[in-house]
């Protein structure tokens, strides 16, 4: 061979050896770091049994020691109330037995005419102000601008004269002459629920500056003691809130068209409102009960010609009504035409059909709710009640 050829074999042994060795090299680098990276023990969270924790482990919420301690004085208050009770409004309702119980005064309906009305201490907060100088009605703009200002109805009351008729002062009344004694009258709770301790406090604050204000004094009762007979009259009213429905359905599958049920409505005596509910009255235009849609298109005079439904209800708001049970029967009869003229069948809230056993028993509970009522001085339908009712 010639000396080029033996120099090229030589210099191309030397390339292949050359390239055996980089890879060789790269492949050692390589393993080395695939050793470092591995070799790093990690803590298993699972096996850990000391406390420390790590400032980015996530952490349970828990109760703070605050909240704990108001949970345990809360539970003491169920077992043996107190004044703090008052405190805890604000975290969570108190059970009403665990509510001190304030006798209600001795004299629940004050015998005195207020426009048709009475004013009930039972279901008032009243705050009576008094002077032997006249109060000018003018001074009284203000208050009666802030009627609205406390979650529940507020009224104002005045006497021209010591002795003298008790009247509901309106913005209208003022510019009338004065009056010598006042009445702020706060209800203490509705079908929303109690009236808060806020709102009985700033009532109070209120009158007391505009007391001062008119040189006058401002007699004002505890509002603790208030607030926890708001609370115990809410209850009340709750037990004693209830509706009675009667369901009529059709037989088969064919619904009632709203054409026909407004024939009869009519025919009836029922009447048809904004809200597109029929309502039947007394003499005295007070509701006495009501005609519903099952669907959820109300009995509107724009689509009665269209509508049909499946089924329809009468409604008795039990509180909002005098004689119950005279009022039930009357609705029952009614009941009882619509379902034979509409094809339909009665039947209660789990479409179960009415039996006599059944009607009785509704009667029944009626007539237990009415009378738990008449106890408390609080007449069925009668004007204490439907403030306390109110629609």
């Amino acid at each position: 061979m010639s000396e080029l050829q033996i120099s090229l074999i030589a210099i191309g042994f030397v390339v292949v050896i050359g390239v055996i060795f980089f890879n060789w090299m790269q492949q050692r680098r390589y393993r080395r770091g695939a050793e470092e990276a591995f070799a790093r023990k990690h803590e298993d969270v699972l096996l850990r049994t000391d406390k420390p924790v790590a400032e980015d482990e996530r952490i349970e919420p828990q109760l703070g020691k605050e909240i704990l301690q108001e949970q345990e004085i809360f539970q003491e208050l169920q077992t043996e109330p107190n004044a703090e009770s008052a405190k805890l409004s604000e975290i969570a309702r108190p059970n009403p037995e665990s509510i001190p119980v304030v006798p209600a005064p001795p004299t629940l309906i004050e015998q005195v005419p207020v426009n048709d009305e009475s004013v009930v201490d039972v279901i008032d907060y009243i705050i009576r102000i008094h002077t032997e100088k006249l109060i000018a009605d003018s001074n009284l703009r203000e208050v009666l601008q802030r009627k609205f200002d406390f979650s529940k109805p507020v009224r104002w009351l005045g006497q021209r004269n010591t002795g003298e008729f008790w009247e509901e002062i309106t913005t209208e009344t003022i510019g009338k002459g004065g009056y010598v004694n006042l009445k702020g009258c706060l209800q203490l709770a509705d079908r929303a629920g109690p009236v808060s301790e806020v709102s009985l406090s700033e009532f109070r604050d209120m009158a007391q500056n505009f007391g001062a204000h008119v040189n006058a004094v401002a007699d004002c009762p505890d509002v603790r003691a208030t607030h926890a007979h708001a609370l115990l009259l809410d209850h009340f009213c709750a037990e004693v809130d209830i509706m009675i429905g009667i369901n009529i359905i059709s037989k088969d599958t064919h619904p009632f068209t709203g054409a026909k049920i407004c024939v009869l409505a009519e025919s009836s005596g029922f009447e048809l409102g904004a809200d597109g509910v029929f309502t039947y009255r007394n003499e005295n235009t007070a509701v006495l009960f009501s005609l519903n849609s099952h669907g959820s298109s109300p009995f509107l005079p724009g689509n009665l010609r269209t509508l049909t439904t499946h089924g329809i209800t009468f409604l008795l708001d039990v509180p909002r009504v005098a004689n119950g049970e005279k009022i039930f029967d009357q609705m029952m009869h009614f009941a009882g035409v619509f379902s034979d003229a509409l094809g339909g069948i009665m039947v209660d809230d789990n479409r179960v059909p009415l039996s006599d056993s059944g009607i009785g028993k509704i009667k029944r509970q009626l007539s237990a709710i009415q009378s738990m009522m008449m106890a408390r001085n609080i007449p069925p339908g009668g004007k204490v009640a439907l403030r306390l009712f109110r629609e």
